[in-house]
């Protein structure tokens, strides 16, 4: 994984937590957005865990910059400002979730897992209020309620736990299919409801009613 924070204190922190005998190795190290792009670039990370307060280029312009590579990692946000609008713009700008700094370490380890794997992560903090606040500025490209009977039922299952932050891997597990099976699962539901990624997803199923707030957060 990448890490992306200002502060040297935390970086440090979340080495001693990110450990290698857990699983994690740690090839990067960045101290400003500005220098992610060329880091993403020499050392192919899984994931990136992006602070959203920096100097120069904050973490949402260089998540957003992220898009533009053949192959952009996944995008984690951890911070330490419970903001709407920083989140909700993370969301837009492609992250795959956001935690927030004071987590306990099982709930960060955790989520750094779910989105390494493909899956999306939102902190059930601030979930339902960052919802919103993306809903109010996102591009709406969801189509109607209609579109739902699209799905056959294993889509709509599948699209139940993407809602509720669970990762390729966890949804395989949860409804006894393949990765592979999956992945098509997830294409389909992509298509047939005009989504371009899993955070537009997320906020699908919770305008139609397919989960709420308290159902968001990483499998266990």
């Amino acid at each position: 994984m990448l890490l992306v924070d200002d502060q040297e204190l935390v970086r440090s922190g979340l080495r001693r937590i990110l450990r290698r005998k857990d699983g994690f190795v740690i090839v990067g190290e960045c101290a400003d957005g500005s220098e992610v792009p060329g880091a993403v670039a020499e050392h192919t990370p899984d994931v990136v865990l992006m602070d959203l307060r920096m100097k120069k280029v904050d973490g949402i312009r260089a998540t957003r910059d992220l898009r533009s590579a053949a192959q952009p990692p996944p995008v984690l946000v951890l911070t330490t400002f419970d903001d709407d609008d920083l989140l909700s713009g993370s969301l837009r700008a492609g992250a795959a979730g956001f935690i927030l700094k004071d987590s306990p370490a099982e709930d960060l380890i955790r989520a750094v897992r779910t989105v390494a794997e493909g899956g999306a992560c939102l902190d059930p903090a601030v979930t339902g209020r960052v919802l919103a606040t993306y809903r109010t500025v996102a591009p709406s490209s969801d189509g109607d309620r209609n579109r739902l009977t699209e799905l056959t039922a294993r889509e709509l299952d599948v699209l139940a736990l993407i809602g509720r932050g669970h990762s390729n891997s966890e949804i395989g597990r949860e409804l006894g299919i393949s990765g592979v099976t999956v992945k098509s699962h997830v294409g389909h539901i992509f298509l047939k409801l005009d989504l371009r990624d899993r955070a537009a997803a997320i906020v699908y199923a919770f305008d139609h009613g397919i989960v709420s707030p308290g159902d968001t957060g990483p499998a266990v």
